[in-house]
């Protein structure tokens, strides 16, 4: 379909089909209207059945989270190139395999939106956006209209329907996102005027609507300049400053709180105690964890935080906590390390949220229920509410986890490998939960111990005979038993689930095996290969009751959508 031949709102009539109509028009036959909606069906059919594949003549191939591999959806270009002028030029050119992320450029686009553009693009209907994808966890206070997830995903639908001259669709999802503007988190509102300023030729009314948001709202000029373009946030101050609403807290920061946020940035934590000695402000005058919180890098954050010369429970000029700041991150490694010092999880933002409800407002439901394979990274965003959640039952419960009796023991060897083993187990079967709490504790800072120099391929002695070997502890080891000390009591306080299971393999004699660096002898991979088969087995059921205790099982989902594009791997 032309661009130069946009449709309108009034353009759709009750079974979802989009046409011409000049204005005024007679009404429309209904032997037509039924014409046209087999044709919808037959269209869709070439997206739905498996026999007509062989029909499909060009890949779109998008990355997708929690796969490896790029994942194709297939397409047919003589449908393509007629309903999109993008797409014409490109398969004009000769192209046959496109990458979703090259084309849209700026703002991601994903698998489900996609295949919600191209389902519009051969059938002409709309369905109700796909479970799971446009709703957040959070079921008891939201309904999901204006939640992170459903914005999310109107706001792909609309970039890529822009990218790709779709104009109708376009200005359907304009107008969904006016609907729901006020309802909308003011932060969410940046990100709205970002996508709809990079399609601003079809987007001005958004436009305007978002920058009217966002010139009476609290969010001040260094949010601003780190999510919006330079011109927009140049026409909101100016804005501001005609309304005089350029107040000190929305203002630019003074020279000194600029200085610190430089040395933030370029991660120079030395430059950060020279200016804060110059005593001309302090961390949180300058709200310094803030903006680290929010926008730096991770070391440079925790050596901030190291510091111990900033309030982890102070507030911003909006009222936040550093903790709201990490949850609206959802980054895993920042949320802990915040806990560790003392952040307090029932602190409110001035709407009433947690960070535990900021967190879950923001993740997708999807993203927090998708089973994870074996021994493969755990999604952040589940780590980061499952870590929130840890926080929140033991400031309102007096349960205490027990520490091993080897922890605990006399003998600095037998102490030693057992860290070893235990930690060694962690990285391997839950990656993304060891590297936090490895990192938090400084595991990489301290030396590898040799494990093997005492235990090795092919030996004949036990466990019991490597403990009473003679072993002369140097300074090094000690720091180890302290930084894997350390791991290990993070892994118990925020990931009890998986320090159970850890503890139930170790507790089976088999500790010997899993500190072993080289695993030779047929015997050992055999029983290697027989604790992952019940580390999978103990896994899934962690996986299965995180959906239990979620915000709803499956089985209350509302139904799949019918027309699904079909996916193979590249």
């Amino acid at each position: 379909m032309e661009a130069s031949h946009p449709f309108s709102d009034s353009d759709i009539t009750s079974a979802g089909l989009y046409y011409a109509d000049p204005s005024p028009s007679p009404p429309i036959p209904p032997a037509e209207v039924a014409a046209l909606s087999r044709l919808s069906e037959h269209l869709a059919s070439l997206l739905r059945a498996p026999t007509l594949d062989f029909c499909s003549d060009a890949s779109i191939f998008v990355r997708s989270v929690g796969e490896e591999n790029p994942l194709s959806v297939r397409v047919h270009r003589c449908v393509l190139a007629a309903r999109s002028p993008f797409f014409r030029d490109k398969f004009a050119e000769g192209a046959k395999e496109l990458e979703l992320e090259k084309l849209v450029g700026d703002f991601e686009v994903g698998l489900q939106a996609l295949q919600t553009v191209i389902q519009y693009v051969y059938t002409g209907r709309l369905e109700e956006l796909p479970v799971g994808v446009a709703e957040c966890v959070d079921e008891s206070y939201c309904r999901h209209e204006a939640c992170w997830p459903a914005v999310h995903f109107m706001l792909q639908v609309l970039h890529a329907a822009s990218t790709f001259d779709i104009n109708e669709l376009v200005s359907v999802f304009q107008r969904r996102l006016l609907d729901i503007l006020e309802k909308v988190a003011t932060d969410d509102i940046l990100s709205v005027l970002f996508v709809a300023n990079l399609s601003k030729r079809f987007c001005q009314r958004l436009v305007d609507k978002c920058i009217c948001i966002v010139v009476e709202s609290d969010i001040n000029y260094i949010t601003l300049e780190k999510k919006l373009p330079p011109d927009v946030v140049c026409q909101i101050q100016q804005l501001r400053s005609d309304l005089g609403l350029n107040g000190r807290q929305n203002g630019i920061p003074d020279k000194h709180e600029k200085s610190i946020f430089s040395a933030l940035d370029l991660d120079d934590i030395e430059l950060v105690k020279m200016l804060l000695d110059e005593r001309n402000t302090n961390l949180d005058d300058a709200k310094a964890l803030h903006y680290a919180v929010g926008y730096c890098d991770l070391k440079i954050t925790k050596e901030l935080l190291d510091l111990n010369r900033a309030d982890v429970n102070g507030r911003d000029h909006r009222n936040y906590t550093v903790l709201h700041m990490a949850a609206m991150r959802k980054e895993p490694e920042i949320i802990m390390s915040l806990l560790t010092k003392g952040a307090q999880p029932f602190e409110t933002t001035p709407d009433g949220r947690t960070a535990l409800q900021i967190a879950k407002r923001l993740t997708r439901y999807m993203d927090y229920c998708r089973e994870t394979e074996q021994c493969k990274p755990s999604p952040k965003e589940r780590l980061c509410i499952e870590m929130l959640e840890q926080a929140e039952h033991r400031d309102s419960s007096t349960e205490v986890t027990s520490v091993p009796a080897e922890m605990k023991s006399d003998n600095p060897l037998e102490k030693l490998l057992y860290l070893e083993s235990r930690v060694w187990l962690a990285e391997r079967l839950y990656p993304t939960e060891a590297k936090a709490a490895m990192k938090l504790a400084n595991v990489e800072g301290t030396p590898k111990f040799k494990s093997s120099f005492y235990l090795c391929a092919g030996n004949k002695r036990s466990a019991e005979d490597v403990v009473k070997m003679s072993f002369k502890m140097t300074k090094e080891h000690l720091s180890r038993i302290e930084a894997l000390s350390k791991t290990v009591q993070l892994g118990m306080q925020f990931f009890p689930r998986c320090s159970r299971v850890i503890e139930k393999i170790l507790g089976d004699d088999l500790s010997e095996l899993s500190i072993i660096e080289h695993i030779d002898t047929e015997e050992r991979k055999n029983r290697y290969n027989e604790i992952l088969e019940d580390m999978n087995d103990a896994f899934t059921k962690d996986i299965h009751a995180i959906e239990k205790a979620g915000p709803r099982s499956a089985s209350t989902s509302k139904s799949a959508r019918s027309t699904k594009t079909k996916i193979a791997k590249r």
